[in-house]
């Protein structure tokens, strides 16, 4: 309306100075109002959406920017709704069903009308999916976890970007099985998301033969609940519970002692990194004894950021999204900003959301309907809102998005452990392969320096590449191209030293720094950043390229043939052959020869005195230094020996390429086997390579079969569904004894004192105040008949008096039970 007027007085205006002015002024006047008044452009569609910015989990702070920094792209694209714009009316729920029951009213009870409702938090994503079907609206979700959630019958209309929390489950049984744990206990906060998680894992523990021996729960006071876990000797824990029970639980945990060793704790992955570092006035513990107590804990986690740099429906890879994202918050501190870990979930499902209707928009069309038609009694449009997101499946920034049946998002799961007071990867779990991909001994790898690993292979490939142009001779190539295979074989080998012996030289020479030093001196040295390690073999590097540069322009390697004494063959007196053999030199050859002899003699000596000198020392940063020992011992050997030999034996050209061929192939080999044969070795036994399907066959279990995850669902719900059944047989048992009660009752009272003392009160009249019975907006206004108002509110005039009106400071429990069930 208000955008209509404006464009109406700007006609006006136009029509106005088009009558009181010359026609060459026409053109101007136009471009003027064009610019000047508003036109009417896309129409609007309204999100209703609640965000909680502070509570037990305050997502709001980093999902509201990144939603809006989706509706923003969404609205520029003119592939995707070009004919709508999307906007977002939001408000803070405060992850509190109380708070976020008023302000679903208001958005339900005012213009405009809402086309998707996207709230955040379990607990207030159930009010709201649980009421939204009355008003026939979808329900999307960004941060709501609850297995409780995925309750079609209960939650028709209901979709969610952040998978169910029951997806963390098969992996902490995987974990269990892995580690051969057959008793655990749990520890939850009382809240249904938890309850009903903790009522899967029950169930999946049993299935593989695991117990729980302890179950403790609490509402707000977790220290009855963690003594007991204490006094019933609890090792492996469980905890469920929001961030800021969490604080109270490890504060208890930290005053009982029940961390350390001999205890591993399984928690909920998406807290915020520091969230036992954040002042907390609830509890009387410090930083370092959260810090103390919490070590060394375990926690599983969606993944919620693609891991891939692919650029999917947005346009955006991860990376760019995170950018992005951290300029917008200005600078905040992530760690310290409520839902960031699940910001891309809200940023895909805003652009879920838009391209469900932008698909939407053509089958509509079809039926001779549009997405503005869309109002709170319209059954066809919603129909065709949630079959488009029931069969979403595009890339966005937290990878594939795609929904199963119960309308969850389908992820992998992170598993991560505190080490130092931060957050390590571990591994991966695939719960729709069943295969957990185990980075436990990434660490391992990583410690070794792989860098510097990778230059030693490839310094070992270029000497073993060097034996080709030995064997070559005037026979296989003209004598002009001669000098470049002379050249060939002094750079690959002096390179191909270079690199494999001084990257294996710069580990050992790093090792002998810090642990043969003084105390206050190894303290200095112990944490020298890689960039020094690769420094080093670049000077080493740098060198020999300097000194084989000098060689080549001052006295480059050319061919000389060397003549031995003239043969006269047998049986022919008048033929006699000249042996002749071509050799690379220089006019100083034994010079040059010399000066890189001792250089690397040095390098050699000096090498195997720091392998004796550090054979006894144990570190992590370093921690194959004994292998890079063996490996320099094994190439000072064969190097101090070949070179000799091979001078003494110039003359004999056969047995010196032998020696030199055989001398380079076996100190590669050997070398690569020291150093590499024993990573492949740990990664293929206990690695990132092991599929655990392996384990799977070996311990019998059945959890990691896909159909047999989709059985044990359907037998699941089949018990559940007899637990209903059984439930309202009972009560229909109930009743029918109550009814005949009754009705024996009815028959021994005589008819007289029944007209006497049973007389019925007239209704309560509910046209005093016509507009506390108004639907909301979008719904047509109802005649006298009650049975034309939605099941909500046919009993409505009953719940109100005559005179009272629905507000949001005036909603009532009792009221609300009956409004939204």
């Amino acid at each position: 309306m208000g955008k209509m007027a404006v464009l109406g007085r700007c006609l006006r205006r136009g029509v106005h100075f088009w009558g009181h002015q010359r026609l060459f002024f026409t053109a101007v006047s136009f471009l003027l109002l064009s610019w000047s008044c508003p036109s009417s452009g896309k129409k609007k569609l309204y999100i209703g959406a609640l965000f909680p910015m502070s509570g037990g989990w305050p997502g709001g702070q980093a999902c509201l920017p990144s939603a809006q920094m989706a509706l923003e792209l969404v609205n520029k694209r003119t592939d995707i709704l070009p004919d709508y714009e999307l906007e977002m009316i939001y408000y803070d729920s405060k992850c509190d069903p109380g708070e976020a029951t008023k302000l679903l009213y208001d958005l339900l009870y005012t213009e405009p009308i809402k086309i998707v409702l996207m709230p955040g938090c379990s607990s207030v994503s159930t009010l709201v999916a649980e009421a939204a079907r009355m008003w026939n609206l979808i329900v999307l979700s960004y941060g709501s976890s609850s297995p409780a959630l995925s309750n079609r019958q209960r939650f028709p209309t209901f979709f969610r970007t952040h998978p169910s929390a029951t997806l963390h489950n098969p992996t902490r049984v995987q974990l269990f099985q892995k580690w051969k744990w057959t008793k655990i206990a749990t520890i939850q906060q009382t809240t249904e998301v938890f309850t009903s998680t903790l009522d899967d894992l029950e169930q999946r523990v049993k299935e593989a033969g695991i117990e729980i021996s302890v179950r403790q729960s609490f509402l707000t006071d977790p220290a009855v609940a963690v003594k007991n876990l204490k006094r019933q000797d609890a090792r492996i824990i469980v905890g469920l519970f929001y961030e800021t029970e969490a604080r109270k639980v490890f504060c208890e945990v930290f005053k009982e002692k029940l961390y350390g060793k001999k205890y591993v704790w399984f928690l909920i992955g998406w807290y915020a990194d520091n969230w036992f570092k954040i002042k907390d006035p609830s509890i009387d513990c410090s930083v370092e004894n959260m810090t103390e107590a919490v070590e060394g804990h375990v926690t599983t986690e969606i993944v919620m950021l693609n891991p891939e740099t692919v650029r999917g429906a947005s346009n955006l890879t991860s990376q760019e999204f995170l950018a992005q994202l951290m300029s917008r918050l200005g600078g905040k501190n992530p760690e310290e900003t409520g839902g960031f870990q699940e910001a891309p979930l809200a940023y895909d499902a805003v652009w879920a959301l838009a391209l469900a209707l932008n698909k939407t928009v053509g089958a509509l069309k079809a039926k001779g309907r549009r997405l503005e038609d869309f109002n709170y009694n319209n059954q066809d449009i919603t129909a065709e809102i949630y079959r488009a997101l029931n069969t979403s499946s595009f890339e966005g920034v937290s990878g594939h998005v795609v929904f199963d049946a119960q309308g969850s998002r389908m992820a992998w799961t992170l598993i991560e452990q505190l080490q130092g007071g931060s957050y390590k990867k571990i591994g991966y779990y695939d719960s729709t392969k069943g295969n957990l991909s185990w980075y436990g001994n990434d660490k391992y790898i990583q410690n070794s320096q792989p860098y510097l690993n990778n230059m030693t292979a490839v310094g070992c490939m270029m000497a073993l590449a060097a034996v080709f142009p030995l064997g070559i001779d005037g026979l296989h190539v003209h004598k002009s191209q001669f000098p470049v295979v002379c050249q060939f074989r002094l750079w690959l080998l002096g390179l191909g030293f270079s690199l494999a012996y001084g990257s294996m030289f710069t580990k050992i020479w790093w090792v002998h720094t810090v642990f043969t030093k003084k105390d206050e001196k190894k303290e200095k040295r112990k944490h020298l950043e890689p960039w020094k390690l690769y420094a080093t073999v670049g000077v080493l590097l740098a060198v020999d390229v300097l000194s084989l540069m000098i060689w080549q322009i001052v006295d480059p390697l050319h061919i000389t043939v060397e003549k031995f004494t003239k043969e006269a063959p047998k049986g022919d007196l008048d033929v006699l052959i000249q042996p002749l053999l071509e050799h690379c030199s220089s006019k100083k050859m034994n010079t040059w020869l010399g000066v890189v002899y001792g250089y690397k003699g040095l390098l050699l000596l000096l090498g195997i005195f720091l392998a004796y000198e550090t054979k006894s020392v144990s570190t992590e940063k370093i921690n194959d230094h004994r292998a890079v020992g063996m490996a320099i011992y094994n190439v000072a050997v064969l190097c101090m020996i070949t070179a000799p030999v091979t001078m003494i034996l110039s003359s004999q050209q056969d047995a010196s390429f032998a020696f030199a061929s055989l001398a380079i192939v076996f100190s590669v080999y050997i070398t690569l086997v020291v150093l590499f044969i024993p990573k492949m070795r740990r990664l293929i036994t206990r690695g990132e390579w092991q599929s655990e399907q392996q384990d799977t066959m070996k311990t019998g279990s059945s959890t990691n079969n896909n159909d047999e995850e989709k059985s044990r669902q359907l037998e699941r719900e089949n018990r559940e569904l007899q637990k209903i059944i059984q439930e309202k047989e009972v009560r229909v048992s109930e009743l029918r004894n109550q009814l005949a009660e009754r009705q024996a009752l009815r028959s021994r009272r005589p008819p007289s004192s029944q007209n006497q003392n049973h007389s019925t009160p007239p209704p309560p009249s509910s046209q005093n105040d016509p507009k506390s019975l108004l639907p909301p907006p979008g719904y047509p206004i109802p005649p006298s008949d009650n049975h034309s108002l939605p099941p909500s509110f046919s009993n409505s005039s009953s719940l109100y008096q005559a005179d009272s009106k629905i507000s949001r400071n005036h909603c009532h429990n009792s009221r609300l039970q009956l409004l939204y069930k």
